[in-house]
């Protein structure tokens, strides 16, 4: 696992996200098929500038670039905290509309969430 950062010990994404769920983060901002960024069970239609980056984990896959994946800890402006999980490389979860949101988020990486 690529970290921006401190190098965590955590090395797959289902171990930084069961250490998340420890920590009550366990929801997702996602983008729907409208390109609007809602959070999980929410309504809400979030702006990059309404969210935070505190984290970001790269995961690479062992034998393939499509099992390439990177999770972001992200905290909205009414603290509530979730993720967004996307893939990276040649294939996207998303569409490229997504790419131009999350460049918009400001990034605050957080030692926070250095897991050890």
């Amino acid at each position: 696992m690529e970290s921006t950062g401190n190098i965590d010990k955590m090395t797959t994404l289902s171990q930084v996200m069961t250490r998340l769920a420890q920590r009550g983060i366990h929801r997702e901002f996602r983008m729907n098929e409208n390109c609007e960024v809602k959070f999980e069970n929410s309504e809400k239609i979030y702006q990059p500038s309404e969210l935070t980056i505190l984290k970001t984990y790269r995961f690479e896959g062992p034998s393939s670039p499509d099992d390439n994946a990177v999770l972001y800890v992200v905290k909205d402006n009414e603290g509530n905290y979730g993720m967004i999980i996307d893939s990276y490389g040649a294939e996207s979860n998303y569409p490229k509309e997504f790419d131009n949101f999350l460049r918009e988020i400001p990034i605050l990486e957080s030692d926070e969430f250095d897991f050890e």
